[in-house]
């Protein structure tokens, strides 16, 4: 296991260096997304200011309080609470936010499947795991609103947060075909397996 601290935005020999189990904190800039942001992408054409290429997206539709335009709020918002959501409904952007956008890490909570393993492998991305229940920390990680895209769908419009020791994250699905939502699925079926067994009892 490694620890890594990524400034963003990072290439795809940086991300492949990724092994399940390790960890990273990110630094400067993530891009907040969710269900209805990707909707509008990649199923009713809609594009983005931002370029996300290199960059970390997190699954995430922040509480937020609309604030005068300052030094200090550029988009007009300031974070109250930065939650992660459940990655597994946004399965199928995966693909697209990487070949179309160019993004290499996801950032979610519960992990993803095939699809995106597959994917992650090919194309050179990562998954990064936060623990639920955990968004008054990673608010305090967010330094910033720095900006907003798509915000007819707020508070699922896409954020440019500025952040600052983001993390650590841990790597749950790598480049390399390693996902730890397999090995634990694995490991407690093989446990339930010898438990019944134990019992006398068949699955």
């Amino acid at each position: 296991m490694a620890h890594y601290t990524f400034q963003m935005p990072v290439t795809e020999a940086q991300v492949r260096q990724l092994r399940i189990n390790d960890t990273v904190t990110l630094e400067q800039t993530l891009f907040g997304i969710r269900d209805a942001t990707q909707i509008h992408l990649f199923d009713r054409g809609r594009n983005t200011k931002f370029d996300l290429r290199g960059h970390a997206v997190i699954h995430t539709a922040p509480n937020v309080k609309k604030v005068p335009v300052s030094a200090q709020y550029p988009a007009g918002y300031a974070a109250v609470c930065v939650g992660t959501t459940t990655s597994d409904r946004m399965e199928r952007f995966t693909r697209p936010l990487m070949t179309q956008y160019g993004v290499r890490l996801i950032v979610g909570k519960g992990g993803m499947r095939e699809d995106s393993k597959v994917a992650f492998s090919e194309l050179g991305g990562a998954y990064l795991a936060i623990i639920g229940g955990t968004a008054a920390l990673e608010t305090t990680w967010i330094e910033q609103i720095e900006d907003v895209d798509m915000d007819d769908l707020n508070p699922e419009s896409l954020w440019r947060f500025r952040i600052r020791q983001f993390g650590p994250l841990l790597v749950g699905m790598d480049s390399h075909g390693g996902s730890l939502y397999d090995t634990v699925r694995a490991h407690t079926e093989a446990q339930r397996d010898k438990v019944l067994a134990e019992l006398g009892v068949g699955r």
